[in-house]
């Protein structure tokens, strides 16, 4: 490196998420002069997620009384004791070295012993701390000159499944403002169609209430209802379905999956017909061709459960060419579990979630993997959310084109789409806002 630029100091904490449930904040401070003198300093919150897959990297919580055992003073110990001590000194430019020294400390696989948390919040603080130094913006430090792409969002106005207490099976349904000029425009565009439907769910005398994402709430018959009221939500925007704006799900199948059984169990539309709904491999992806028949969907999420392989290459066989099909739970942002896909032919996008790995250089290894295998990359939040807007800078960084990170009626959602907003406004006539998808599908 031409330039050295030591860490000098480390130090975690235990704040509170988006759930009220705590966890884990750091602060790097860099810098070449006598700490205080000409030092940079860098925080960075940790996300935690509901639906979480089997094969994240795994988070560490203390088990005690307080906050009900989900505690994070383990964590936050180890952040200012063997993790501090592993790379203090050491250059916050060179990122790779950083988080291979974080690795090195804990020493597992999936991060068992030190917990992902505490080595994430490491990561990324210094790589904020990085960019401070330097003056110049996140988004820029990581992805260099030219991380000029806006992502299109994936605005979550709909919960169900773990991220709300509903009758909807389903965990999410997005809207995506393809047809948008510009990120601006876009965010509008979803503001708008989510209070739209607000209206709508009001008028019916159906409740208003949020999930964890910020989208609503209701208890509903099932999928095709909701996919009809987001319709109508659109049109009475006054927007186009299918051309300005279009629809993706996330399903969160493994959280319906019965292993024993190798069924997928549907509770809350078993309640709302009073007979339990069952459905097995062949009858998702046909529930999901149905859907895309009816509906302008482009992007289904865990469409299947995350241990499915041979499942997930019939789906990509029979609906690759027509939707995006992302992995969440199947590749959870590791290069391992992706690449087995990749050689698979399973899925055409992944999730990234840099919480589920454990690193930012893990996380921006899976989307330059995925990206060169020519499948999509989609930033993401997590249910249990921070103030921290590090995904705006990262989703324009690797030039991603797609972010999801929830409904526009939450600070710590709002917080991402506001960031993105100054940096389109830093870039200027440089900023590119691009659908990944084609612009007229319905």
């Amino acid at each position: 490196m031409f330039r050295y630029l030591p860490i000098r100091s480390v130090n975690g904490r235990e704040i509170l998420d988006s759930r009220g449930n705590p966890t884990v904040e750091v602060e790097v401070t860099v810098g070449e002069g006598i700490l205080g003198v000409d030092c940079f300093t860098g925080r960075a919150l940790v996300p935690s997620g509901a639906s979480t897959g089997k094969y994240e990297a795994a988070e560490l919580r203390d088990h005690e009384t307080r906050y009900h055992g989900l505690g994070v003073q383990k964590a936050v110990e180890n952040v200012n004791t063997v993790l501090s001590e592993a790379v203090l000194g050491e250059n916050a430019l060179d990122q790779s070295h950083i988080d291979r020294l974080l690795l090195e400390a804990d020493g597992t696989v999936n991060k068992e012993h030190l917990g992902a948390n505490g080595i994430l919040g490491i990561s990324l603080a210094a790589a904020r701390a990085a960019a401070e130094a330097l003056h110049i913006p996140l988004y820029q430090y990581l992805g260099g000159c030219k991380a000029t792409r806006l992502p299109v969002p994936m605005m979550n106005i709909l919960n169900g499944g773990r991220h709300a207490d509903n009758t909807v099976d389903l965990q999410e349904f997005m809207i995506m403002p393809t047809g948008a000029g510009c990120f601006r425009e876009g965010l509008r565009m979803c503001a708008e169609t989510y209070h739209t439907l607000k209206k709508i769910l009001k008028s019916r005398g159906l409740s208003t209430a949020v999930g964890d994402e910020g989208g609503f709430a209701p208890d509903l018959k099932d999928a095709r209802e909701v996919l009809s009221l987001i319709m109508e939500a659109i049109e009475q925007t006054g927007l186009e379905p299918g051309r300005e704006i279009v629809i993706a799900i996330d399903a969160a199948s493994s959280e319906l999956y019965l292993e024993k059984e190798q069924l997928y169990y549907f509770p809350g539309e078993s309640h709302q017909t009073n007979q339990k709904i069952l459905r097995n491999t062949e009858d998702m992806i046909q529930y999901y061709q149905e859907l895309i028949s009816q509906f302008p969907i482009v992007s289904i999420e865990d469409g299947l459960c995350e241990t499915d392989f041979e499942g997930w290459k019939h789906m990509t066989d029979r609906l690759g060419n027509r939707v995006q099909l992302v992995g969440d739970d199947l590749f959870v942002t590791n290069v391992n579990r992706l690449s087995r896909g990749i050689s698979m032919g399973v899925g055409n996008a992944i999730l990234i979630k840099v919480n589920q790995i454990g690193t930012l250089s893990e996380a921006m290894d899976a989307v330059e993997m995925a990206q060169k295998a020519g499948y999509r990359a989609v930033v993401s939040h997590r249910s249990g959310e921070t103030e921290d807007a590090f995904i705006a800078d990262l989703a324009v960084a690797m030039g991603a084109g797609q972010i999801k990170t929830g409904a526009p009626c939450r600070s710590e959602r709002n917080a991402k789409y506001n960031q993105l907003l100054r940096i389109e406004e830093r870039l200027g006539e440089s900023g590119v806002y691009q659908s990944p998808f084609e612009t007229e599908i319905y």
